[in-house]
């Protein structure tokens, strides 16, 4: 572990001398890249790449710092880009500060409180200019870049192999949701399920009595009452909301036992296990884009929810496809509870080091 005295045994003595930003490092604004060529140069934004063309603007490491919009969303690049005015490229003079080292300095910094926009976040360059820069030794910066490299590898490494083990189990549950024509009959989902819908009663947070039965919405539970309307075991759908688009959670899932469920999750109840697991699946793998209304307030109603067409294989077979997708989604929710909390752990380490090997005493920079 780095201990705080670690800084003052790196530096040996050398001196941190403090600049402002304008001394050491020039900021360009970005240009329309419209007219350009598709090509294999990522183009830039605030929100990161959105396009790919045939010219750069710059071609040597550089840190991309947003100035209009996500403005603390900081990039580092050593390949060719092309920015748009909503981002700015930096020309850092490498004899005094490797870009690596500025990037992870420039990510210790709330660039919030230097926002000047009046509803969108902005950023001036003169504002950015007079930020004050620690410039320790190159050799020391070297060191720091290093240690800071290794936790943010670790990180990627983890992060990519809980991506691979998601695209994994979507590889498998498509293949076994993929049919020749004519193999299996479809139905609509109202002929699969009942729909409870009437029996749902919402009830606003000033008015519900606290207790240990879950209080389902659109995304899953989001209090607890003392009462339940519904026992048993179901499939809750989303109705409204801007996760039937997005998809960042499910929009179906089971829920057991006694629950409580208000007006923005369909209520569905199934004969078998098997039947309700199978269209929960089915459900979470389709596009439901043609059957949601409303773009300010995306909705799914429930004569939409009936139409929707579902494969409806022999007992046996959707057992069958059941089994094996219970299985891989049990391994990969253990799997990705570890890696999520291997992540956490990683990013508090790299925060901890972050603080201890970007802390330098601070001096007044003249402007």
């Amino acid at each position: 572990m780095i201990k705080p005295n670690f800084m003052e045994k790196l530096l040996k003595g050398g001196e941190v001398e403090w600049k402002a930003l304008r001394e050491v490092v020039n900021i360009n604004n970005g240009k329309d890249w419209k007219k350009l060529s598709v090509g294999n140069i990522p183009v830039y934004g605030s929100g990161g790449v959105m396009a790919y063309v045939d010219k750069f603007a710059y071609n040597k490491p550089t840190v991309l710092i947003p100035r209009k919009g996500s403005i603390t969303n900081i990039f580092y690049v050593e390949e060719p880009i092309w920015n748009v005015d909503t981002i700015y490229y930096t020309e850092i003079d490498i004899n005094q500060l490797i870009p690596k080292f500025f990037y992870y300095y420039m990510k210790t910094i709330d660039l919030m409180k230097f926002d000047t926009g009046s509803g969108r976040p902005s950023l001036t360059q003169a504002i950015l200019y007079e930020i004050p820069i620690p410039i320790p030794p190159l050799k020391v910066q070297e060191e720091i870049v290093r240690i800071l490299d290794a936790f943010t590898v670790l990180t990627e490494e983890l992060t990519a192999e809980l991506t691979a083990r998601k695209k994994q189990y979507e590889y498998y549950r498509d293949k076994l949701f993929t049919f020749e024509e004519g193999e299996i009959e479809w139905k609509a989902l109202g002929e699969l399920a009942e729909n409870l819908d009437s029996m749902r009663k919402p009830i606003t947070s000033s008015v519900r009595e606290f207790g240990d039965i879950p209080y389902y919405g659109a995304s899953g539970i989001v209090d607890y009452v003392k009462d339940y309307i519904f026992e048993g075991d179901f499939l809750l759908v989303s109705e409204d909301g801007a996760n039937l688009l997005a998809r960042n959670t499910p929009i179906a899932f089971s829920a057991n036992g006694k629950m409580w469920v208000n007006n923005h999750a369909h209520v569905l109840k199934f004969k078998t296990y098997e039947e309700r697991r199978f269209v929960e699946f089915y459900l979470n793998h389709i596009d439901l884009t043609p059957y949601i209304s409303g773009a300010a307030q995306p909705k799914l109603n429930q004569k939409k929810l009936n139409s929707i067409m579902v494969p409806n294989p022999l007992p046996l077979q959707k057992k069958r496809i059941v089994s094996i997708l219970d299985k891989f989604d049990a391994l990969i929710s253990s799997n990705t509870e570890g890696l999520l909390r291997e992540i956490e752990l990683r990013q508090k380490q790299y925060k901890y080091y972050s603080n201890i090997l970007l802390s330098f005493p601070n001096e007044e920079v003249e402007a």
